[in-house]
């Protein structure tokens, strides 16, 4: 067991498979930094193995508004002290040692191109990493873009997210955000 681990995403919103893959990761280490990239539309760059990833429309929740569902949903599997969250910067790999502790293990899930280079930056910087899963594209399972257009357009969503994050979009009136 690593002392130290790493998990990333952008979490645009937190779902089920978003929570699997983070328990995944804190199996495999005593503390779990969970990095929410794209934490700021300055600190947010296009990559052209995955261009929507970048987009105003794929990133429709703050930073704060991310921090809230994944500390709560982890809260409710009796996470507390054992997590921190922390913005990453995913695309200004100069920034890291500001927000990461750098001697970490950094777990990250393949399911494209976008995986394959994340990987290979990890790697090129000298970081600990480890793959939780390499998946094909089409193995990915849930889709908080799909996700997201069914809350724009009334249709049943809660069922598709930790309960934590249901509360949280309801409280704050998210599904009306553009």
């Amino acid at each position: 067991m690593h002392k130290t681990g790493v998990i990333h995403g952008r979490f645009q919103l937190l779902h089920n498979d978003h929570l699997k893959y983070l328990l995944a990761g804190k199996e495999r280490c005593e503390h779990l930094v969970v990095g929410i990239t794209n934490p700021d539309p300055t600190l947010t760059r296009g990559d052209a193995a995955d261009p929507a990833r970048s987009s105003r429309e794929a990133n429709p929740f703050t930073y704060f508004e991310r921090y809230r569902m994944v500390r709560d949903a982890l809260a409710d599997e009796g996470l507390r002290d054992e997590i921190s969250i922390v913005p990453f910067p995913i695309n200004f790999p100069e920034l890291y040692h500001y927000y990461l502790p750098m001697q970490a293990t950094f777990f990250l899930t393949i399911y494209d191109e976008w995986g394959e280079k994340k990987l290979r930056l990890f790697e090129e910087l000298g970081l600990a990493t480890e793959i939780l899963w390499r998946r094909p594209r089409g193995g990915k399972g849930l889709s908080a873009t799909a996700i997201r257009r069914k809350m724009m357009n009334g249709e049943p969503w809660e069922d598709l997210v930790p309960p934590a994050v249901a509360r949280l979009v309801q409280r704050f009136a998210l599904p009306h955000k553009p």
